[in-house]
């Protein structure tokens, strides 16, 4: 499954940096889209103000359907950059076959073979030097397996959410209507939940892939290779995508459990606090991400100071 995917985010055997890739047009396309709904959503906002000034009785659909369309946008600017993300992972391919090429022509002549076996200590934080480029690590093969099916069903959620805000909005004030609106938010914050861990699995397959070209680059040289060892940043991020994950999960259970609930009463306990709960679980995920991005800029600097000291020193 994990090749299958793979396919998505590597180059194919024709294309080289001058390719142009189609990822960034289509991630800005899917982001407009993503404004432009929201921009519906204001209409709809401003609607539902109009009539409870007047004192209309159309606030609560519009209300709904609005709920139901706002959080698509969110999801569909995520998407957006989900897409983005996918056209850096295969020009990041590209580069790593550049740097290559470009690294064994800068090289002096005159060089021996890198740093002893063994751990050492950088301005990056610990590495490790070994013979061989590194396995591939646990985290990354989950990364490469689990990014594509997260992509794909946080929107199919989203989408599925706006159609129970439509049953919602048509049933406001009914026991019908309350069962929607539970799967609404239920659903949505679920697929906000997926979309987000699709970006985080993407960063993890970005970590991936600058940990397996580093050391390819370094082994065609013929030298030792260096590799980072997983920072602290990295750890706290796969934590914090784990756990926010997880709480979207749950709401989304929750949410279907206050259904069998008989009066709105008791229903109303549970929703006041399920509502920062969800929103709890988007947080912990974009935190993550925060620390996979903070990561990916530490391993850059890395590699770019191993590029500096071959093309200097030749190790």
């Amino acid at each position: 499954m994990a090749i299958t995917f793979d396919k998505l985010v590597t180059p194919s055997q024709s294309d080289d940096y001058r390719t142009v890739l189609p990822h960034k047009n289509v991630g800005i396309g899917i982001g407009a889209l993503g404004v432009l709904i929201g921009m519906i959503v204001l209409g709809l906002a401003l609607s539902a103000a109009n009539d409870l000034a007047a004192g209309g009785e159309s606030a609560g659909r519009l209300l709904a359907i609005g709920f139901g369309l706002n959080t698509l946008a969110l999801g569909t600017l995520k998407f957006g950059i989900a897409v983005v993300l996918i056209g850096i992972l295969v020009r990041l391919w590209l580069r790593i076959d550049s740097v290559e090429v470009s690294v064994a022509a800068l090289r002096p002549t005159d060089h021996a073979g890198g740093a002893p076996l063994g751990d050492i200590d950088t301005e990056y934080g610990r590495a490790t030097v070994t013979g061989t480029p590194p396995a591939t690590l646990p985290i990354h093969k989950m990364a490469r397996t689990m990014w594509f099916p997260m992509v794909v069903m946080g929107p199919m959620l989203l989408i599925a959410g706006v159609v129970t805000s439509i049953v919602w909005s048509n049933n406001i004030g009914s026991t019908t209507g309350v069962a929607a609106s539970a799967w609404t938010q239920g659903l949505q914050f679920l697929g906000e939940g997926f979309i987000l861990a699709g970006i985080s699995f993407l960063l993890g397959s970005i970590l991936g892939a600058l940990r397996e070209g580093g050391g390819q680059v370094q082994a065609a040289l013929g030298l030792n290779v260096t590799t980072l060892k997983m920072p602290t940043t990295a750890k706290a991020f796969v934590a914090l995508m784990a756990a926010g994950l997880m709480i979207e999960m749950v709401q989304f259970g929750l949410y279907l459990y206050t259904l069998t609930f008989d009066t709105a009463a008791q229903i109303a306990p549970w929703w006041a606090w399920l509502g920062p709960l969800r929103e709890l679980g988007l947080a912990l995920l974009l935190a993550g991400i925060v620390l996979a991005l903070a990561t990916i800029a530490n391993v850059l600097g890395f590699q770019f100071s191993r590029i500096r000291s071959i093309v200097a020193t030749g190790e």
